[in-house]
C-alpha cells in the first residue's frame, strides 16, 4: 500500500511542477515561445505515460478483496460509470477538448480565455474533477491497492481543485468569485462558497 502513495507523490508532483506558471515560464525561457504550442501537448502525453507505472502498480501487486458488490447494485455501479466517462466526455467538449489535449495550440496562440458557466459549468466548477471522482469510487470490487490508489487520486485531485480555483480567481477576478458563491465546487446541487 505504501508503493502506491509514493508512486503517487512522484507522479503527482511531477504532474503539479509542470502545470505550474513558474514551469511555463522556464520553459518558455530555455526553448522558445513556439515551444509553448507544443507545453500542453507534451504535459498531457508526460502525464499519462507517467501513471501508467502507478497503475501497474495498483493492479499487479496483490491485494486482499475488501468488497465486491452484488448485482443488481453492481451494474448499477457500472452504469454511474459509464455515466461518469459521459460527464468527462461533455466536460471536455464544453472546454474544447482538442485544446485540453494541447491540439489546438499546434497552430495557433492561444486567445484569451471566457469564463465556462455553461452546460456541465452550471451545475459544478469542475465537472471533469467530479466524473473522474465518481468514476474511481464506483468500481464495483475494491481491493486494498485500489482503496490506497483512490485516497491517494482522491486527495490530488482535490489538492488540484484547491490550486485551480486559486488560478481562476487571479485569471478571472471578481467574476470568478461570483460564479464560486453560487455554484458548488465539486458536488452538484451543493451552495458554493458563501460570499
Amino acid at each position: 500500500m505504501s508503493w502506491i502513495f509514493l508512486s503517487m507523490v512522484l507522479w503527482g508532483s511531477l504532474h503539479s511542477l509542470l502545470a505550474s506558471l513558474k514551469a511555463k515560464e522556464l520553459a518558455r525561457r530555455w526553448f522558445s515561445e513556439n515551444f509553448m504550442h507544443f507545453y500542453r501537448l507534451f504535459y498531457n502525453a508526460l502525464a499519462v505515460l507517467s501513471f501508467l507505472p502507478v497503475l501497474a502498480i495498483a493492479t499487479l501487486t496483490n491485494g486482499s478483496t475488501l468488497y465486491v458488490v452484488p448485482f443488481p447494485w453492481s451494474g448499477l455501479m457500472v452504469l454511474g460509470e459509464i455515466l461518469a466517462v459521459a460527464g468527462l466526455a461533455i466536460g471536455l467538449h464544453e472546454t474544447d477538448m482538442w485544446e485540453f489535449l494541447g491540439l489546438r495550440q499546434l497552430g495557433r496562440s492561444k486567445g484569451p480565455s471566457r469564463l465556462k458557466t455553461t452546460g456541465l459549468y452550471r451545475y459544478v466548477r469542475h465537472p471533469l474533477y467530479s466524473a473522474g471522482l465518481a468514476f474511481i469510487w464506483l468500481f464495483p470490487r475494491m481491493t486494498l491497492m485500489i482503496l490506497a490508489l483512490n485516497l491517494a487520486l482522491t486527495i490530488y485531485i482535490l489538492i488540484g481543485a484547491f490550486f485551480e480555483e486559486r488560478k481562476l480567481q487571479r485569471e478571472f477576478g471578481q467574476e470568478y468569485i461570483d460564479y464560486a458563491a453560487l455554484t458548488p465546487m465539486l458536488i452538484p446541487f451543493i451552495k458554493g462558497k458563501s460570499k
